[in-house]
This record gives C-alpha cells, structure tokens and sequence, in this order.
C-alpha cells in the first residue's frame, strides 16, 4: 500500500479500532467489578425480613410520617391504579401529594371524580416551584389524599411543588405511573431508623410493570411482557439495579437513585432549593449536586441501597418512546457532568469525583459512541488488511459475548438472591431476551443516545414525552 492517502486512512482506522476496543474493554471491566462486588454483598448481608408482617411489628409504632410525592402529567391511562396503590402501602402514617402538572389529557378530571375531591385551600411552606399553582384539593373518601394543580413545568418543578406542602421529614418521590409493592415504604424507612442522622436518601430497585396483572392498584401477578421491546429492558433493568446500584451503595459512591421511587430526608432537599428546573435528567442531577452540597458543607453523609424495595413502572413499548427516553436520559447525563464539571478528578469529593464522575464520562460521552463506531471501523481495519480477523472477532467478543455473559449473571444473581421471577419458563425467556438483545436492540440503543448527545449540544430543551398504554398493555 503505497498511496499515502491510503496509509493515512488505514492508519486512522486503526487508532479508531484500537481506541473504541480499548474504551469498550474499560467499561466492560467496570460492570464486571459490579458484578462480583454485588455477588459478595448478596452473599455476605444480613438479609431484610421477608414478611411485612415482620416489618410492622418492628416499626409501626417509630416509624415517621411520610409524604408520597407523585408528580402526573397526562397519565390518565394509569392514574387511578397508581393512587389507590398508593394509598394501599402498608405504613403507619402516611399522605399522598398528587402534582398534576398541567396535563392536557383527563388526568386532574379523573382523579376528582374517582377520589371525591373538593377544592382546599392549603398553605404552601416552602415556594420552590417556579409556576403557578392554579389549586389545591382534597379527598373527601380518603382524607390522607392531595392533590396540587399546577402549570406545566416538567417533572423537577412538580416535584419542588410537592416539596413546599409537604410537612413530614421524610419525603417518597414516585412516578406517578409506578407501582411500588405495598410494604416498600417501610422497607426503604428501616435504614433511616437505624441511622445515626447522616442517612439522606434510599432507592430500590426499578422493574418492568408491561406483562404483569394490575387490578385496584395492586400488582395481583408478575408476568414477562409479550413485546420484544419491553422484555429487552427487562433485561437492562436488572442489570443496573441488581449490580451497578448494589455495588455502587456498598463502596458509599451512589450517584442515581431512580426519579420512579426514592426516599429522601425533606430538610436537605429543601436546603438545597429542591430539584434544579432547567435539566432534563433531574434524577441524575439531584444526587450529584447532594453529593457536592453536602461534602462542600463537610458534613457525614450516606446513601442507601435496598434491592427488595421494588417498585414497578410502565416501559415505553414502542421505537418512538423508547427513543424518547434514552435520548433525554443521555442528554441528561451530559448536562449534570457539565453543571458539575468542577468535581471531575476532584479530590475534594472523594471518591465522587476521584471515580464516579469519570465513570460517567465513560459511560455517558466515550461510551455510546466508541462501541458504535467500533462496529464500523473493525470490519473496515479488517477490510483494509490493517488488523486480523481474529482482532474483529475479538471486538464482536467484547461486545456482544461478553454482554451476555453479564446479563446472565445478573439473572443468576436474581434467581439466587431476590427470586421474583414466577416460574422457569419466565427465567427462560428473559435469558433468551438477553442474547437476542445483543442483535440490534443494544445497536438501536446507541443510536437513541447519540441522539441524546446531538440535542444537549444544540441546547435543546423540549421534553420527549414517552406514550403510555397503561399497566396491563
């Protein structure tokens, strides 16, 4: 090869091949590390009760009040089962704060016919939302039921609105599509009762409602969804909650706690001014900045983990939602690692900006885009004569065997450990997910979030909304 344009391209190509296999491998070491720390956590811990009836015996009477934040925009198709869910946890003591935040759909109609909800004039504490409240209601059947109109202002103002009537020191914060398993309350209370005082939040873990039977409010069945689409995040939900988070908590460096459910300390969330208003990944954004709050004040702080804590959410069944999504969840990404940027290799901050910022850079801005181009320039080095067929099938190895491999550990942790899901069969078909995922949904994926990349760099701001078709579609 002689012509000097061709030993240039070869040569990119080359760099470009080795570079994405290098990031690629990097990442996969990553999810590996999670995948033995969380093995060593399940295998070590001293597990939670098992019944509800165990936990209330031990808590009812010292567990504190909670307020459940659950900020609605046009979910008429699963309102009515997310609230009586709601009001069905089993707690002590507990209110429900509905924010409808200016739906177009019948959402604020349904829910004043269905709970008998009259006009209140309720005082606000705490004015951290930036729009307009419009009203305040009540329910007539169900006295521990609120709900908050106000104007549309996206997910982190409803929840700041929800934030400045809420009275009690513990504040649950909860899609309104979600379906939390009703001793989970007082599973994700339990931590703050044995806590010294530096506890701040709880998440749990994050599954798949599509295929499941849900009636009143309840979760009556657990089932696998039908559609490909919604079975494959089945996959990637265990994945993230049963090893990244498990792992993350256990070396004290969680940075996401799911904006489908935590549990948080209301005075903190309050001190810091709430929710950012101008983010699109507010779940992302609000634990960093905590995180950098609280170490700037250089007061001890924690947060906590708990995998039987299940709460259960709808996941976009088609292409157009699920691109929806992933693109604003890496947008997201990208506008919390640049708001925090300062942190980033930060001593200052620990083990946060010594490792779990960069680890969003990898994840977030080197991540998608390598793999992508790797599935590229691989056959194209190969093609060129640059590398081997054996490098290229040891890149298909990194990506797609490997993957696997991760997955169905995932499940064997799962099966071992937690065993939610029903029968065999139902195992079955979640393994076979796993593999089939490998097959253009995970290439699909990356498409979505370099989507996601495009608008963060045009400064995009709109909400992608993600269509529902309820609980039981």
């Amino acid at each position: 090869m002689s012509d000097p344009w061709a030993i240039t391209l070869s040569s990119v190509v080359l760099w470009l091949a080795w570079g994405c296999f290098l990031i690629v491998a990097l990442r996969n070491l990553v999810s590996v590390v999670q995948l033995i720390v969380a093995a060593y956590v399940f295998k070590t811990r001293v597990p939670p009760a098992a019944r509800s009836i165990d936990l209330w015996a031990r808590y009812s009477d010292v567990a504190p009040p909670i307020s459940v934040l659950a900020p609605a925009y046009n979910e008429e198709l699963s309102i009515i089962e997310s609230v009586r869910a709601l009001l069905g946890l089993e707690y002590p003591e507990h209110e429900v704060i509905v924010i409808n935040d200016g739906s177009t759909d019948a959402t604020l109609d349904i829910l004043i016919r269905a709970f008998a909800m009259k006009p209140a004039n309720l005082p606000q504490v705490a004015e951290l939302q930036v729009t307009k409240i419009v009203g305040t209601y009540r329910s007539t059947t169900h006295p521990n039921l609120i709900v908050i109109d106000k104007e549309n202002g996206r997910k982190a103002d409803a929840v700041n609105a929800g934030l400045g009537f809420a009275r009690t020191p513990l504040v649950c914060i909860i899609d309104a599509d979600s379906i939390i398993e009703p001793d989970g309350l007082l599973r994700s209370a339990e931590p703050f009762l044995s806590d010294d005082g530096s506890l701040v939040a709880v998440g749990g873990a994050i599954r798949i409602a599509n295929g499941c039977d849900v009636k009143g409010g309840s979760l009556r069945k657990i089932g696998v969804p039908k559609a490909w689409i919604p079975r494959f995040q089945v996959v990637e939900y265990l994945r993230a909650f049963l090893t990244a988070r498990v792992a993350n908590a256990h070396f004290d460096a969680l940075t996401l706690i799911s904006g489908a459910f935590g549990l948080f300390r209301r005075d903190v969330l309050v001190e810091i001014g709430g929710y950012h208003h101008d983010t699109i990944g507010e779940d992302l954004e609000l634990m960093i900045h905590l995180h950098r709050y609280l170490r700037d004040k250089q007061v001890p702080y924690s947060f906590d983990f708990v995998p039987e804590i299940v709460c259960w959410t709808e996941a976009p069944a088609t292409l157009g939602g699920l691109r929806n999504q992933r693109a604003r969840w890496q947008q997201g990404a990208l506008e919390t690692l640049n708001r925090h940027r300062s942190m980033l290799f930060n001593p200052r901050y620990g083990r946060i900006g010594i490792l779990m910022m960069p680890q969003i850079v990898l994840e977030d801005v080197l991540g998608p885009p390598a793999e992508l181009i790797g599935y590229i320039v691989f056959p194209a080095a190969y093609l060129l004569g640059v590398l081997s067929g054996e490098a290229a099938l040891a890149y298909l190895f990194l990506t797609f065997v490997f993957g696997t491999g991760l997955s169905v550990g995932t499940l064997a942790l799962e099966e071992t450990q937690l065993r939610r899901t029903p029968n065999a069969r139902d195992l079955a078909r979640i393994a076979v997910a796993a593999v089939v995922e490998n097959f253009g949904y995970r290439q699909v994926n990356l498409v979505f979030r370099l989507i996601g990349i495009k608008r963060y760099f045009r400064g995009e701001k709109g909400w992608s909304a993600v269509p529902r078709v309820g609980f039981n579609g």
